[in-house]
This record gives C-alpha cells, structure tokens and sequence, in this order.
C-alpha cells in the first residue's frame, strides 16, 4: 500500500520535558493504527503536530506527498485530515441534525460543495441524511446534541469530522467516558462507516481491549518515544510495553530481553 502519512525526525520541548524524541512514523493508506501509551507519554503531541494544533521542534511531517509541517491546523483539515476529540464539540444547543447541518455548511464554504461532504446527491439535507444513517443517528435527529448519552455525542462530533471526507481521522480516546455496554457498539458503527469511505484512522486508546480487536497496527508511546510498532498481537506482548503501557511486572531477565 502506499504510504498517505510519514512523519520524520519529529523532536517536541516543553521547557526540559521532552514530548516528542525523533519519532519516524509511515502510515499506509486505508490503515487502522492505535496510539497507545500512557497520560503524557506523547500520543497527543503527536496528533497535534500532525494537525497543525503544535509545529515541531525539528523534523517533517509530508501528507499524501505533501509537506504540511508548517501549516494551519485549518488549512491542513482542507487538505483531508481532520480529528475528532476526547471531549465531543458539539453544538450543544442545536439538534443533531443541525450540528450536521452546520458541518455541511462550512465544507461548502471551503469550496469544497456538496459532494466533498460525503454525499452524490446536490442537496445539504441529502448529506446529512447520509451521515444520519452511517452512524446510526437518524433516531436522534431532532434531539439536542447537550441532552445525549456520551456514546451518542461521540458518534455525532465523529460523524460531524467524517462531512469533509477526509483522507485521514484522528480520533482522540473515542471510547473515553462511553459505558462498558457501548464501547463496541460504538467502535462497531465507526470502523462501518470509516471502511465505507476507505478512510484511515489513527486513533488514541487506554482500553486494550478496544486497540487488539480494532486495529491493524499499534505503536506504543513512552516518555516521548516509540517503544514498539508492529501488529497488535506483537507489541501487546512486547516486556517494555507490558511494564510501561499496560502496567504489568514483567521480570528483570524478560524486560530486556530484545531491547539491548
């Protein structure tokens, strides 16, 4: 598969705390890749130097053969990557179909038209009923977005991301705060839809159960570096990310086993 994303070289300070130490990172196209690690071990800083929201230190990041290192998190979004985050923005007071509604609106005002907004069909109500009916959310079209279980405000800021169509979606924590019983559900209904329009997805996680069964690779983050990049089954086994992700004893003998 062709590579969309290559981040090289990327270096990120805050002051003496480290974010990001000379991470390489190649996504291939139509991939699913978790993001896994602890609170401040990097993953976020990752995603945001890659949206535009923090410019690195030193270091590239070039998206579908272009340089974006130096762009607007705005511009960036025009160009196919787009984020959703771990607390929902949402449009509290408007329904869900109106928070679709607004999406649509300002993807037209880009110039991007209807079509960009993941509709045939000329009409912004055609693509908001497509985006009703790929995440499920026709039910709740009349209902205000602030009075909706976390599950569902999560499912319309995703869907809310996916009206540009991008090339690539970001997904910060998308099972965070969501119970127990909707978790899979959830992941369920937007790997459908991502597959659907052939998207790729980076997304963070803290729950493995989520990582192993969704995605096809995992790079596991700590103190700003890259510990272990692979497929799942690999890099959950892997001792440093079992001591430092996932938070088991792993004994002295296997913990430096493969990494002297």
């Amino acid at each position: 598969m062709a590579t969309i994303l290559d981040a090289k070289g990327l270096n990120k300070s805050f002051g003496a705390v480290t974010a990001a130490k000379d991470i390489h990172v190649a996504v291939e196209a139509d991939s699913i890749v978790g993001l896994i690690g602890s609170n401040g071990a990097g993953k976020t800083t990752f995603i945001n130097m890659v949206t535009g929201y923090l410019k690195p230190d030193t270091g590239s990041i070039v998206f579908n053969g272009r340089d974006i290192t130096a762009l607007r998190p705005r511009n960036i979004t025009r160009l196919g990557i787009c984020r959703s985050f771990q607390i929902p923005q949402l449009f509290n007071s408007m329904t869900v179909g109106e928070n679709l509604l607004v999406g649509v609106g300002i993807v037209a005002g880009t110039g991007g038209g209807w079509a960009a907004a993941g509709a045939t069909a000329s009409s912004p109500a055609a693509v908001v009923d497509t985006m009703l009916d790929r995440f499920g959310l026709g039910h709740v079209r009349d209902r205000q977005a602030g009075l909706l279980p976390e599950g569902t405000r999560k499912l319309l800021d995703i869907a809310m991301a996916m009206v540009v169509q991008p090339r690539i979606l970001l997904l910060d924590e998308p099972t965070s705060g969501v119970s127990a019983d909707e978790k899979f559900t959830l992941m369920d209904m937007v790997m459908a839809a991502v597959r659907e329009s052939r998207v790729t997805v980076l997304f963070v996680e803290h729950d493995m159960e989520i990582v192993e069964r969704y995605t096809q690779r995992i790079l596991a983050f700590y103190e700003g570096r890259i510990i272990a990049d692979g497929v799942p089954s690999h890099v959950l086994a892997d001792p440093e990310v079992r001591r430092y992700v996932i938070g088991e004893h792993v004994p002295a003998a296997e913990g430096t086993a493969g990494h002297a």
